[in-house]
């Protein structure tokens, strides 16, 4: 049986060898902290454009997007009494390809007058979409992935994180994906005014969706609709696989705030 002394030299050995075998992976893990970069700078909409439905590309119609208090603010107090299907998108003013995007939200007040149904608690992140200036003056939504975000009534189950494809065909578990929106695998819903985080990760042609941190969806291999027109245009010498596009944050008709929008580029 090892002496006082020996038991704590073989407890320190110990030790420096745990410590050595995890010295790399907190490396790995404080290089991809650091490469994190806010993207929303809290202040104003530098770096982002808006388009909205009806409205030529960066004209705010109605203050829609707004900044207070730190927060990105999706509002619809000067719409009057009826929405109209002004639906729009705050788009960041870079293509992406492989990246993680996180940022927290949370759903406020009521819907606005005049909008659809489905349009309670109902907001989303576009990605992988063309081009805003591309959009014509009638067009709602882009050709795009997003990440749909949906917001609990307080009693029924409303889970977050649909994979919906705009002009776009995705595989899940190897198979084409049959509707617009495929639901999550693990259903999260959250009710009430709560901040929530999501996250999208992207990188060779694998797509994740979090929420909280957890993983709820995976998909992959997104490739063009020959059948959508607006989608055919965006096929590349008969290449239809989406590789890359812009990001923007919806505005749909419920109000929401955003925070903490942040981007890690690999």
């Amino acid at each position: 049986m090892p002496n006082l002394k020996q038991y704590i030299m073989l407890l320190l050995l110990s030790l420096a060898v745990s410590c050595a075998e995890k010295k790399p992976n907190t490396k790995q893990e404080k290089a991809a902290t650091d490469n994190w970069k806010t993207i929303f700078n809290g202040k104003d909409l530098d770096g982002w454009t808006m388009k909205i439905r009806g409205f030529p590309m960066g004209e705010n119609f109605g203050n829609t997007f707004r900044v207070e208090n730190g927060i990105l603010s999706i509002r619809y107090d000067a719409y009057g009494d009826n929405f109209d299907d002004r639906f729009g998108g705050l788009y960041f003013n870079k293509k992406l390809s492989n990246y993680r995007f996180r940022a927290e939200y949370r759903f406020v007040g009521e819907t606005a007058p005049g909008a659809p149904e489905w349009g309670y608690r109902d907001s989303g992140i576009q990605f992988h979409s063309q081009p805003p200036a591309t959009l014509s003056i009638t067009d709602a939504f882009p050709i795009c992935l997003e990440y749909n975000l949906h917001g609990g009534n307080g009693s029924d189950e409303r889970p977050v994180g649909a994979a919906c494809a705009n002009g776009m065909f995705i595989e899940v578990n190897g198979e084409k994906n049959s509707g617009y929106c495929t639901p999550p695998v693990v259903s999260r819903t959250f009710h009430g005014d709560q901040w929530v985080s999501l996250e999208i990760d992207i990188k060779d042609g694998q797509i994740t969706h979090y929420v909280n941190g957890e993983e709820i969806l995976r998909y992959a291999n997104p490739n063009y609709d020959p059948e959508n027109k607006t989608a055919k245009a965006l096929i590349i010498n008969g290449d239809d696989t989406v590789k890359e596009g812009f990001l923007s944050i919806q505005s749909n008709s419920h109000p929401i705030d955003f925070r903490k929008i942040e981007l890690l580029e690999y």
